[in-house]
């Protein structure tokens, strides 16, 4: 009797972004101790939690150098794919005529791997640092819900997600117990004594509330949807110079349309990110005590 190959535990790790905040491609900077991309701690910490398929997607220009980098880094025994957000890269039928040259965003950086991802995966930004425990949580929810229309979640408390040097985007989750029942986007958030006020509609939070930071489970029929999504998205025109295709916004659109569940893991409260220039202080300081602590080799990879 021929045994089933055992299928592989993809990590998707979004590097497209152009960092106009930061001021420079920031998932590019070399924050580590001995250099290390703030996304390979994610990586590092994927493997050890049973992952052995990395998806990178990134900018036409550097797919041949980031591949050759991984290759080198990362065990034999991993698949590495490194793969291009060409902006014509669309669904078939869609316009060809358009003025643009952002990348379409999140939920186009996710659609360009159908080819590569055929099991439940994880998607998460380059430009974050989720930390070891995300990956576990992650591991076990896949287990649990391989191939089924259950996604999954990773939250962090709203506090332990803002910078110090200006306003920041989050997505905050309305749950019902671990179900997850919608998600609205507040864009300007910022600390004030004792509240953290969103700027733009003075919503005023405690802090404690669960958000997303854009770590999300996902089944493979997720591609279909993109599908459909970025197709529509494209059939408004209003949208075609300076939009973008939000996975958040997706994913409850679908809630709400009660054709997929999305359950949170246990919250994390690891999370740090460079989403200012002058976050890379912090950063860096991270990361070294990380290393004082012997939480991470230094360096990271063994070549």
């Amino acid at each position: 009797m021929i045994s089933k190959m055992k299928k592989r535990k993809t990590l998707l790790v979004m590097a497209g972004g152009n960092g106009s905040r930061y001021g420079a491609l920031k998932q590019f900077d070399p924050l580590g101790p001995e250099g290390e991309y703030l996304f390979e701690y994610s990586i590092f910490d994927a493997l050890r939690s049973g992952f052995d398929h990395i998806v990178l997607v990134t900018k036409e220009a550097f797919v041949a150098e980031l591949d050759n980098y991984l290759k080198q880094r990362l065990p034999k025994s991993v698949k590495i794919d490194v793969i291009p957000q060409r902006l014509n890269d669309l669904p078939e039928g869609s316009l060809e005529d358009y003025s643009r040259t952002k990348p379409w965003g999140t939920g186009h950086a996710v659609w360009v791997a159908r080819d590569y991802i055929q099991n439940t995966f994880v998607v998460l930004n380059a430009d974050d640092f989720y930390g070891r425990k995300a990956f576990e949580q992650a591991s076990d929810f896949m287990d649990k819900y391989q191939n089924t229309a259950v996604y999954g979640m990773v939250p962090y408390q709203l506090d332990h997600t803002l910078s110090d040097f200006g306003t920041v985007a989050r997505g905050v989750g309305q749950f019902d117990k671990e179900d997850l029942a919608g998600i609205i986007e507040y864009l300007t958030l910022e600390k004030k004594g004792n509240d953290i006020i969103d700027q733009s509609t003075g919503q005023i939070f405690t802090g404690k509330e669960w958000i997303s930071m854009n770590m999300w489970i996902c089944q493979p029929n997720f591609f279909d949807i993109l599908s459909s999504e970025i197709s529509l998205f494209l059939k408004n025109k209003a949208q075609l110079e300076k939009g973008e295709i939000y996975i958040p916004r997706i994913i409850e659109t679908y809630i709400k349309k009660k054709e997929i569940q999305v359950k949170a893991t246990e919250v994390c409260d690891s999370w740090f990110g460079v989403t200012y220039a002058e976050d890379k202080i912090m950063a860096i300081s991270k990361l070294e005590h990380f290393k004082s602590k012997g939480d991470y080799p230094c360096p990271l990879w063994k070549i």
